[in-house]
């Protein structure tokens, strides 16, 4: 469906849910941070966004229109979940989140499987670390609907940034929701998705070819730093964006280093030289 993206906008995005978009939009953010406001009665907001942006503060709550009860974030990354103590404070809602972090601090941590139940609607959060450690998406059961936070975002892939993110955990968190029943995402940044699988299909495959692409460059180069992998790998990629992808990258060496198809002196280092080790390199017939 169409999905005009509108700063401070509310706008129904499914059965029961609205979506305010935050004006801090950037090459890491897209369009800026979806807000969403589920329920009627009662109300839990998911993500409030950043702390520096009071219009989309009042914004939310005025769309909440005194009936936001709880204040959900998927992670704590600094365009997610600062927003939740001005939120709180304008609203009493009680905060809730994985963990006390980078300045986030929640009333209540949640965790995996755990359930709110208010009067028309229930959401159950699943741990998704990856892109953060912390991160949690949100269930709405009845409609099938999954708040993917940063696990899973509309027109972009998602950058894994060590030492927090991890390539290992993030795909076998992908290949977790590829196996649940949904029949929408509605993402943390960018449009509504309404066609799931095979979006998060594309997610896998193209983390499983970057992964190879990663291992044929350090394998034909013998030995190389991240950013030499980089040119060699991500060349659809604009030069501009390459510093974002040393990160993905970082992750994927990591990945295989504990897998030992890779090896460095120091792979907590961005900065150290990469070597593969015994990888055979595919032939075609």
């Amino acid at each position: 469906m169409a999905d005009d993206m509108v700063v401070g906008r509310v706008t129904e995005v499914a059965s029961g849910v609205r979506r305010v978009l935050a004006g801090n939009p950037s090459v890491m953010t897209g369009p800026g941070t979806n807000t969403y406001l589920i329920g009627g009665n009662e109300v839990a907001v998911i993500d409030p966004g950043p702390d520096d942006l009071e219009v989309h503060l009042d914004a939310v709550a005025e769309a909440g229109a005194g009936r936001i009860r709880w204040i959900l974030v998927t992670h704590t990354h600094p365009d997610h979940a600062p927003g939740a103590a001005g939120l709180k404070a304008r609203t009493g809602a009680a905060v809730l989140g994985y963990d006390e972090r980078d300045g986030f601090v929640p009333d209540e941590t949640i965790g995996d499987d755990w359930e709110l139940t208010a009067g028309d609607f229930r959401l159950r959060a699943l741990h998704t670390p990856g892109h953060a450690s912390n991160h949690l998406c949100y269930r709405l059961d009845d409609d099938r609907l999954l708040f993917s936070g940063d696990h899973i975002m509309s027109g972009s892939t998602v950058v894994i940034a060590p030492p927090d993110g991890d390539m290992a955990a993030y795909l076998a968190a992908l290949d977790r929701v590829r196996g649940i029943d949904l029949d929408a995402i509605a993402p943390g940044h960018g449009p509504f998705i309404d066609e799931p699988a095979p979006v998060i299909e594309q997610y896998i495959t193209h983390r499983l070819a970057r992964e190879r692409a990663v291992r044929e460059a350090l394998t034909a180069a013998g030995t190389a730093t991240i950013p030499e992998i980089v040119e060699a790998v991500y060349t659809d990629v604009p030069e501009a964006l390459h510093p974002i992808a040393r990160f993905s990258v970082w992750a994927h060496l990591r990945k295989l280093a504990d897998e030992g198809t890779a090896r460095a002196t120091e792979p907590q280092d961005a900065d150290a030289t990469w070597s593969a080790v015994d990888f055979p390199r595919e032939t075609s017939a």
